[in-house]
């Protein structure tokens, strides 16, 4: 069956085009025309509004009560759609630091239902479906460990590693790595190699230990400032070459909690439309009433939109559509240059598309003018709002 969607305008990393008419077949876009006077009234139309790819979240741990690494359907059906109805069309199930038993064990099992997205798609109602799995732990710094279980945490160690990459069966894309550690150097160019993209964080890195990762071909940068070593003016750490460096991607967490608004304009003069890429980091307790949840099983405790663990924060419960609209709060930008950071952005770091184009899926969303979500179609489908 043919669906049509109109808005006033339609956005893309190429351009703008004005008065677009998407033409929607088998839950993919046929065309993509600027005329109207050949289609009869649009079954769905956005008068001023922009759409866009649907977002992609490519640090992501949970929502709906319930954390990615349960690896099963009943647990990433409702996460799915709760995603969807907040823009958010694809995400990197995101692990945190646990036993390897048990790491292997979610990392197979999200494997398994990511090649088999059938397996989540629940009657009618649109999904955000995992694409892959990015692994934040266990080669973390226990000085800036954050919430991530210190019991749990290794040295870089290719052989562990190949066993984490064997069992994702092809869908590990991403990986957290301090770069201080022993072996980071060769766990980075080991994980490059096979196709991994290696995100540096969770740690206390002078430069000069973050250039080694660096050139060994890390590509981002997780959740910027958070458990990273503060800025200091005669050894710039870490956090002095994630905003200084061009070439290098950078998470952010828009939440108004995990890092202040002058320091996300900070961020975003030194990242730019180019290199930033706003995440959630969000966790099971995402779209819940406050209370205790859990976090790669362990318990954290949510009052006010904080997500707390042993004092720590741990995880937030932002969406990716909230994230958008701080962001452009925070730093007046253009709303046609913070949309990059949603969805060009994050899938050109892992090495994907996210045009809109004929062929691809049909994943997007309608914005208005001061970047509120008006609609999310996910293959199609619109989700409620």
């Amino acid at each position: 069956m043919r669906t049509l969607v109109t808005a006033a305008r339609l956005w893309s990393a190429e351009g703008i085009v004005e008065n677009p008419v998407i033409e929607i077949e088998d839950n993919r876009i046929a065309a993509i025309t600027r005329t109207k006077e050949s289609w009869a009234t649009p079954a769905h139309n956005f008068p001023g509004a922009t759409l866009c790819p649907a977002f992609f979240d490519v640090h992501f741990h949970g929502a709906a009560g319930h954390d990615v690494m349960e690896a099963k359907p009943e647990a990433l059906q409702p996460i799915g759609a709760l995603l969807a109805r907040h823009g958010t069309a694809r995400y990197l199930a995101t692990t945190v630091t646990a036993p390897l038993d048990a790491t292997l064990r979610a990392v197979s099992g999200l494997a398994r239902l990511i090649a088999n997205p059938a397996s989540l798609q629940s009657g009618k109602q649109p999904i955000a479906r995992p694409v892959g799995i990015h692994l934040e732990g266990p080669f973390l710094s226990h000085e800036k460990k954050g919430v991530q279980p210190a019991e749990h945490l290794r040295t870089p160690d290719i052989a562990v590693f190949d066993r984490l990459y064997e069992a994702a069966e092809g869908h590990l894309h991403l990986i957290t790595l301090a770069p201080e550690l022993p072996g980071a150097a060769e766990l980075a160019a080991h994980a490059t190699a096979r196709g991994v993209r290696v995100s540096m964080g969770h740690s206390n890195a002078t430069a000069v230990e973050t250039q080694a990762v660096l050139n060994a071909g890390a590509a981002s940068a997780t959740h910027t400032f958070n458990a990273m070593r503060p800025l200091d003016h005669r050894e710039p750490g870490i956090l002095g070459l994630v905003l200084t460096q061009d070439q290098l991607y950078a998470e952010l967490i828009c939440d108004g909690i995990h890092v202040a608004p002058d320091m996300v304009r900070l961020w975003w003069k030194a990242k730019g439309e180019q290199r930033g890429i706003l995440v959630t980091d969000a966790m099971s307790a995402t779209g819940m009433p406050d209370g205790e949840y859990q976090l790669g099983g362990f318990a954290v405790q949510v009052a006010n939109g904080r997500a707390m663990a042993r004092g720590v924060l741990a995880g937030s419960v932002l969406t990716q559509d909230r994230a958008l609209t701080n962001f452009l709060e925070f730093t007046g930008a253009p709303l046609e240059k913070a949309l990059r950071l949603l969805t060009t952005n994050p899938v050109e770091m892992i090495g994907m598309t996210a045009a809109l184009a004929e062929g691809s899926p049909a994943d997007l969303v309608a914005i208005d003018a001061d970047g509120r979500l008006l609609a999310s179609m996910i293959e199609g489908r619109l989700a409620k709002i």
